[in-house]
C-alpha cells in the first residue's frame, strides 16, 4: 500500500510539473510578438511608417484607433536591437498600453479613471440637481450628445457641445443611478447620492470599432452602411458583430420620421437603442411632450393616447393619435391615427389611418389606409388601401385597392385593384385592368394579363367570317386573356373586328393540347351607329411542331347579335355568308356552327 502511495505522489508531482511547464509556455507564446527583438534604425520618420517597418520585421500586424494616434509625427531612434515592447515605449513614452490577440498588438490610450462626486451639498427642497461632464476615456475629448438618464423615472437629459449635463431628480426616491449612453460607446452606470445636488465627471469606454480602426497590413472593410462592432465578452473573447446603421434608425429615417421629429429626439433614441422598459399608460402631446417625459421613445406602452402625434418604443394594447403615430419597436392588437401611422417592427392587429400606414417589419391582420398601405416585410391578412397596397415581400391574405396591389415576391390569395395588380409570384387570383406577374401559378381576371414567365401566344388564323385574324395570348395555361382583331379585305364584302377573350389550355401529352376559348369582339360593317357583337366559343387541337411553333384547328359556336338593318357600300351584310344555316335564338339574336383554324408563334 505504502509503494502505491509514493507512486501515486511521483505521478501527481509529474502532472504539476508539465502543468506548469504548459502555463510559462503559454505565458511566454503570449508575449511572443511583444518580446520578438527587431534591429531598427529611423531617423525623422512618421510614427505610421515606423509601425510597419516593425510590423514587416517582426511578421505581425498592428491595430490602433486613427483618432488616437500622432500618424503624422516624425520620431528618430538610434540604431540598435530592441524587444517590440521597448520600441513602443519609445514610441509612445505616456498614456498607451500594449496587448497582443493572435496576430494582432493592439495600441490603446490608457484609460481615464472614472471620477465621480466634484462638488457636493445637500438641498432642503423636494428635487435636486445633478450635473458634470463626460469624457472619452481613450482620448479625454468631450462627448457631445450623449444620453445621461435615470432608469426608474424616465428622466433624461444630453450633454451639450462642451460635454455637459444637468438633470433634476426628485428627492422622495432614496436611491438613485445615472446611465450614460452613446452610439458606438459602452454603457456607464453610476451610483449616486439621493437628495444631494452634485457635479459628477464620467468617462465613457468606446466600443473597438474595426471600421475606424487602422490595421497596419491588409484588412476587410464592411460596407458603407455598417461596420464591424468587436464586443469583449466575460470569458476574455471577442463578439465580431456587423452592426448596420438602419438598426436603430429605422423609424427616424423615414421622410416622415424626418419631419416629425427634432433632432434631440433622433439622437436620444440612438443612443438608447439597446435600453427598453413598460409602462402601463401614456399620454402626449407632440413627441418629447409625454408623460413618460422625453424617453417615451424607449417605452412599450399598453395604451397610449396621441393627442396631436407621439413617438414611442412599442404597444402591446391599443395606440390613439389625433395625426399621428410613430412606434420603433412593434405594435399590438389596434392602432389608429387621423393622419398616418408609422411602426418600426412587426404590427400584429387592426391598423387604420386616414391616409398613410407604413410598417417596416411584418404585419399580421388588417390594415386600411385611406390613400396608401406600406409593408416593408411579409403581410397576412387583408389591406385595404384607398389608393395603394404595397407590401415589400409576400402577401397571405387580401388586397384591395382603389388604384393598385403591389406584391413583392409571393401572392397567395386575392388581389383586387380598380388599374393594376403586380405580384412576383402569383399563387392566387388577381382581378384588375392589368395583372402583371413575374410567374404564375394562379388566375389573373383582366383586361391585360401580363406573366413574363408564363403563357405568350401570337395567334394568326382563319374563320368562316373573315379570313385574316390576329390573337395576343397571355397568362398561364390555366387562365389566359385574349386581345383579338379581325378583317376581309374584299372590297365588296369588307368586315373590321377588334374584341377580347379568355381560355384555358389542356395538355394532352407531350405535344398535343386542347384550347378551351371564348371571346367577344365588335363588327363594324360600315357604320358605328350600329351595334354588332360576335361572341364565339371554340375548342382547339393544337400540334406543337417546334419549340415556338404549332398548329390548331377546331370547331366554333358563334352567337350574333346585331340591330343593323341595311347595307352599307363596300361592307357584307349579314353576316354570315348566305351559304351558312343559322338559327334564330330570339330577338336580333342567330347562331351558327364555324371553324377555326392557324398557327401559333412563341
Amino acid at each position: 500500500m505504502w509503494s502505491n502511495c509514493i507512486t501515486g505522489r511521483s505521478i501527481f508531482r509529474k502532472i504539476m510539473v508539465v502543468l506548469g511547464f504548459l502555463g510559462i509556455m503559454n505565458s511566454l507564446q503570449a508575449q511572443e510578438h511583444l518580446n520578438k527583438p527587431i534591429s531598427l534604425s529611423v531617423n525623422r520618420q512618421p510614427i505610421a511608417d515606423v509601425l510597419e517597418i516593425i510590423s514587416n520585421k517582426g511578421n505581425f500586424y498592428f491595430s490602433y484607433n486613427s483618432n488616437i494616434l500622432p500618424k503624422d509625427s516624425l520620431v528618430s531612434l538610434p540604431a540598435g536591437t530592441r524587444s517590440v515592447r521597448n520600441l513602443l515605449e519609445l514610441l509612445f513614452p505616456t498614456g498607451f498600453e500594449f496587448r497582443e490577440s493572435g496576430q494582432y498588438i493592439i495600441i490603446r490610450r490608457t484609460p481615464l479613471q472614472l471620477s465621480l462626486v466634484i462638488k457636493e451639498s445637500a438641498t432642503n427642497d423636494n428635487h435636486y440637481w445633478v450635473s458634470g461632464y463626460v469624457r472619452d476615456d481613450q482620448t479625454g475629448e468631450l462627448v457631445r450628445d450623449a444620453s445621461v438618464y435615470e432608469k426608474d423615472r424616465l428622466v433624461a437629459a444630453l450633454t451639450n457641445r462642451q460635454g455637459y449635463f444637468r438633470i433634476k431628480l426628485k428627492t422622495r426616491y432614496p436611491r438613485a443611478s445615472l446611465t450614460v449612453s452613446k452610439e458606438f460607446y459602452r454603457d456607464t452606470t453610476v451610483t449616486i447620492r439621493s437628495g444631494y445636488n452634485q457635479e459628477v465627471r464620467i468617462t465613457l469606454a468606446p466600443v473597438d470599432l474595426q471600421g475606424a480602426t487602422v490595421v497596419v497590413g491588409p484588412a476587410r472593410l464592411p460596407a458603407p452602411d455598417s461596420l464591424y462592432m468587436a464586443i469583449p465578452q466575460p470569458d476574455s473573447s471577442t463578439l465580431l458583430y456587423l452592426y448596420k446603421r438602419m438598426d436603430s434608425l429605422r423609424v427616424q429615417r423615414t421622410a416622415l420620421g424626418k419631419f416629425f421629429l427634432s433632432s434631440k429626439l433622433k439622437v436620444q433614441s440612438i443612443n438608447l437603442s439597446r435600453f427598453f422598459t413598460v409602462r402601463p399608460v401614456q399620454v402626449s402631446l407632440t413627441p418629447g411632450l409625454s408623460s413618460n417625459g422625453r424617453m417615451n421613445a424607449q417605452v412599450v406602452n399598453n395604451f397610449s393616447f396621441n393627442v396631436l402625434g407621439g413617438y414611442s418604443g412599442g404597444v402591446n394594447g391599443a395606440e390613439i393619435g389625433g395625426i399621428f403615430n410613430l412606434n420603433k419597436k412593434d405594435v399590438q392588437y389596434a392602432q389608429v391615427a387621423g393622419v398616418v401611422n408609422i411602426v418600426g417592427g412587426n404590427m400584429k392587429g387592426v391598423q387604420v389611418a386616414g391616409v398613410h400606414n407604413m410598417v417596416l417589419d411584418s404585419v399580421t391582420g388588417v390594415q386600411a389606409g385611406g390613400v396608401v398601405n406600406f409593408v416593408m416585410g411579409s403581410f397576412t391578412g387583408g389591406q385595404i388601401g384607398g389608393v395603394i397596397n404595397y407590401t415589400n415581400h409576400a402577401v397571405t391574405g387580401l388586397q384591395v385597392a382603389g388604384v393598385g396591389n403591389v406584391s413583392g415576391r409571393e401572392m397567395n390569395g386575392v388581389q383586387i385593384g380598380g388599374v393594376f395588380n403586380y405580384a412576383k409570384k402569383l399563387n392566387g387570383v388577381q382581378i384588375g385592368l392589368i395583372n402583371i406577374a413575374d410567374s404564375s401559378d394562379g388566375y389573373s381576371i383582366g383586361l391585360i394579363n401580363v406573366v413574363l414567365k408564363g403563357y405568350h401566344k401570337l395567334a394568326l388564323y382563319s374563320t368562316e367570317v373573315m379570313p385574316f385574324n390576329a390573337a395576343f395570348k397571355t397568362g398561364n395555361h390555366k387562365l389566359y386573356s385574349i386581345l383579338l382583331g379581325g378583317a376581309h379585305p374584299d372590297t365588296g364584302r369588307r368586315v373590321v373586328s377588334f374584341g377580347y377573350g379568355i381560355g384555358t389550355e389542356r395538355r394532352l401529352g407531350k405535344r398535343f393540347s386542347l384550347n378551351l376559348e371564348a371571346s367577344t369582339q365588335y363588327v363594324f360593317l360600315g357604320s358605328w351607329e350600329y351595334t354588332n357583337l360576335l361572341t364565339r366559343a371554340t375548342v382547339n387541337l393544337h400540334w406543337k411542331i417546334s419549340k415556338h411553333f404549332s398548329l390548331f384547328a377546331g370547331p366554333a359556336f358563334s352567337v350574333y347579335q346585331s340591330d343593323q338593318d341595311v347595307k352599307f357600300h363596300g361592307y357584307a351584310y349579314p353576316i354570315p355568308e348566305a351559304a351558312y344555316k343559322t338559327v334564330s335564338l330570339g330577338g336580333n339574336r342567330t347562331g351558327w356552327l364555324g371553324w377555326t383554324g392557324g398557327i401559333h408563334l412563341f
